[in-house]
């Protein structure tokens, strides 16, 4: 959420940058009648209440003086008062929740750092390692070899869930686990990060936080019962969340976070994107990064964040690209977004496995995440970050897709022996 305070004095910068945005600068203008018509009922009903108070003075003069009729008449007055004053604070919280609802619709501001452009076709490519594979024969996509290696089952997957979802069997299965545990590890034991466990469900304040409610609710898969419990979308949602309405010691900053979790997704408005397969699932595992960290230092958490995704794929030998997105391309919460984009050689081109972030203080200011200096210093706005460390079916496919031979076979990079109990050729 925007600082209200600094929408209002910033009015000029803050609509130049929402329009970058592609957001409906007319939903502005409402800010500003309402703004307005607050400030203007804020005023109608403190000299109301100064007016009353100095009748109810006057009451006091004039009994005391005897003057009963007089009184009584002043008292009447009051009470007439007293119900505009009651009207003057309706209308006031009324118009004070149209203001509360419109701030939350607005999204955060993009940096200044960040390419301005309608969509994805501005996104700029800042890095790249690695170098595609060249293979002799036509690459196989991952339901293919997936299949092929009886490590895949989409048909069963439909027949007990429907569309959207997988099964993995075996040598697919235990993969997938062996992605979780070699990317858990790397981030714990390299990187600094702590492992947390959060839970699945989450209430409605927690997505309030960091801005999937209640703006994006229809991506959301919601349980049906009294508690009004909703399934993660991500593990960013309970990470962020756990320092909610606290104020923290700076000297605890940055706070780094990782969690494996599956995540839970809708996937509303992509009806016909990405059917086949496992690259857009109702349920998928992701190991998260998120950090808590100074305003001062936030985007050199992202720089370093975003490395630490990096190093994962170096380390499986994977080709990939750091892009970053344009206004138009990026998240509701983030003020700057890093993807990073493994090689399918199936597609032959790069697709997304993790998206980095700085959000600021939008998520902080929602969630209510602060931080002291100093002990007795003003509580300020901690900043929060979130990436994936990565998105671990994605990563299953890019690995099958990659490392496939010509027989059906999938080789695996050595660094992976450990974790799939030194099997890492996959073999029909």
């Amino acid at each position: 959420m925007l600082d209200i305070n600094f929408v209002r004095g910033n009015f000029d910068l803050v609509r130049q940058k929402l329009t970058q945005r592609q957001f409906q600068i007319g939903l502005l203008d409402s800010f500003t009648e309402l703004d307005e018509r607050r400030r203007a009922l804020v005023r109608e009903r403190d000299d109301l209440n100064a007016r009353r108070n100095s009748e109810s003075q006057e009451i006091g003069v004039l009994m005391k003086s005897g003057r009963r009729d007089e009184a009584e008449s002043r008292r009447i007055a009051v009470r007439e008062l007293g119900e505009r004053i009651s009207a003057s604070e309706a209308a006031l919280t009324a118009v004070e929740a149209d203001l509360e609802s419109l701030m939350n619709g607005i999204p955060n501001l993009p940096h200044d750092t960040v390419p301005v452009g309608i969509d994805e076709t501005a996104n700029i490519e800042v890095a790249r390692w690695g170098t595609p594979r060249n293979f002799t024969f036509e690459p196989r996509d991952h339901v293919d070899i997936g299949v092929g290696l009886g490590l895949l089952d989409l048909e069963r997957a439909a027949k007990i869930s429907g569309a959207r979802f997988a099964i993995l069997k075996g040598r697919g299965a235990r993969l997938e686990r062996a992605l979780v545990d070699f990317c858990l590890e790397r981030q714990t034991r390299i990187n600094g990060y702590e492992e947390v466990q959060p839970p699945f469900m989450v209430n409605a304040r927690t997505l309030f936080g960091t801005g999937q409610l209640p703006k994006f609710e229809q991506d959301l898969f919601k349980i049906a019962d009294e508690r009004g419990l909703y399934l993660i979308p991500t593990a960013e949602v309970p990470l962020t969340n756990i320092y909610s309405d606290e104020i923290l010691d700076a000297s605890r900053l940055p706070i780094k976070m990782t969690a494996y979790t599956p995540c839970f997704r809708s996937e509303a408005g992509s009806y016909g994107k990405d059917t086949r397969g496992l690259i857009r699932l109702h349920q998928f595992d992701k190991v998260e990064l998120v950090k808590i960290a100074l305003p001062e230092t936030s985007y050199d958490e992202l720089e370093s964040m975003t490395r630490n995704a990096e190093q994962i794929l170096e380390d499986l030998e994977l080709p990939y690209r750091r892009v970053v997105l344009s206004t138009g391309d990026m998240g509701f919460s983030s003020a700057k977004t890093y993807d990073l984009e493994v090689w399918l050689p199936s597609q032959n081109t790069y697709r997304e496995i993790s998206s980095c972030s700085n959000c600021e203080s939008f998520q902080a200011r929602r969630a209510q995440i602060r931080f002291r200096r100093e002990p007795r210093s003003k509580p300020e706005f901690v900043h929060t970050l979130n990436g994936s460390g990565l998105a671990i079916g994605r990563l299953w496919v890019a690995l099958l897709e990659n490392f496939q031979r010509e027989d059906g076979a999938v080789e695996l990079p050595e660094v992976l022996s450990d974790y799939m109990d030194g099997e890492t050729l996959l073999k029909p």
